[in-house]
């Protein structure tokens, strides 16, 4: 039986961060993953500079020979609505492709990797966890995403129809050659427009000679319509001026705020979207994996082997201080609330303060919080 002190389940960016601050503090970990990386996951994929400084990323050595797009502006607005410019005059956020990116961390992190075996099983011992019946660890970290096999196992989440749930499709592929220079989207400027409602949005980003297209909403059955509509917007306004070579690409994850609350056994961490900490009003869940899979491994370097404290509670602790309280009491408020937002939220969109201060530097690129 093979062993280790902590065994990861998932190597994306979660994951890969934990188990390469886990090495260089000396302990010995398995990272496990169904896939072989480099493997496709749909993302719009954009970092900013806290996550480049947060993972000690070298800008030049990475562009080399993976797509490093700088984003300086943002056109951001209604689907069916003009929209706004703002311009940054240098890059505040670098497009990435996922299949590359996650492919680098994981590769760099020094653990020991078993890729191309999915996770079956995992049973208790005096000591840890045996897993798929042939991997003894002391420790065990779930970070397969929303769907991460380990939360499923040990603490299922209820399904229920009113399950709070961000669904999105999308779709990214290489543009044509002749067809590159007439693109209408600029590789430094991301396109994000938001439906009528604001239970979701739309995005079109070019990154180097990729084009990616999407959109997202949180509870939604019927995305599918949702998204017609959007492509057929772009279309109008002559943002989509190429056919799509390849069918759209669906995924699912939980928002902070609604963030389910797991009761895990002992020597049993979870990061990532495993746990549900994607940003509330982007979706984006890059950065809360990165930094949670760094806090993650603090707390078990501070436990210097000793894997019976209460790691979970302290986890928990220091994600809340980091990025809030998740999962929060239904209530009920009356049915003109949301049309009063909604349409306080469209007046706002109307302002250029909104959309950099608010829009773009606050629920998309996080300026107000340092990188750890």
């Amino acid at each position: 039986m093979e062993t280790c002190s902590v065994l990861i389940v998932g190597g994306g960016p979660a994951g890969s961060t934990c188990a390469r601050r886990l090495r260089d503090a000396g302990v010995d970990v398995i990272v496990l993953d169904k896939a072989v990386f480099p493997r496709d996951k749909v993302c719009a994929g954009w970092i900013t500079p806290a996550i480049v400084q947060s993972l000690q990323l070298d800008p030049v050595d990475y562009a080399t020979s993976r797509v490093w797009q700088p984003f300086t502006q943002f056109k951001t607005g209604m689907i069916g609505r003009p929209p706004t410019l703002t311009d940054y005059g240098s890059p505040v956020s670098f497009g990435i492709r996922r299949c590359e990116f996650d492919a680098y961390l994981l590769n760099r992190c020094g653990a020991r990797l078993q890729l191309g075996e999915a996770f079956q099983s995992m049973e208790a011992d005096a000591e840890g966890w045996v897993v798929n019946g042939r991997y003894h660890a002391q420790l065990v970290i779930g970070a397969g995403g929303h769907f991460c096999p380990v939360a499923r196992q040990l603490s299922p989440r209820p399904e229920t129809g009113d399950d709070p749930v961000v669904l999105a499709q999308e779709v990214e592929f290489l543009l044509p050659e002749h067809q590159r220079a007439n693109c209408p989207v600029s590789g430094t400027c991301p396109e994000l427009y938001f439906c009528p409602d604001l239970a979701g949005y739309g995005w079109i980003v070019r990154k180097g000679d990729y084009l990616n297209i999407g959109l997202g909403r949180e509870g939604e059955r019927n995305l599918a319509t949702q998204l017609e509509a959007f492509l057929t917007d772009l279309r109008q306004r002559s943002r989509l001026t190429v056919e799509i070579p390849q069918a759209f690409k669906g995924h699912a994850y939980h928002l902070r705020r609604h963030a389910p609350s797991l009761k895990l056994p002992p020597r049993v961490l979870l990061i990532g979207d495993a746990w549900g900490l994607a940003y509330p009003q982007s979706g984006e869940g890059i950065r809360p994996a990165i930094e949670s899979g760094w806090l993650a491994a603090e707390v078990i370097a501070t436990a210097r082997g000793d894997y019976n404290q209460p790691l979970a509670q302290r986890l928990e602790e220091q994600c809340i201080s980091r990025f809030g309280h998740g999962s929060r009491p239904a209530t009920r408020t009356g049915h003109w609330i949301a049309p009063l937002r909604q349409w306080a939220a469209s007046q706002l969109m109307k302002t250029r303060w909104f959309h950099r201060r608010v829009l773009l530097d606050r629920w998309f690129l996080h300026t107000q919080q340092p990188a750890l």
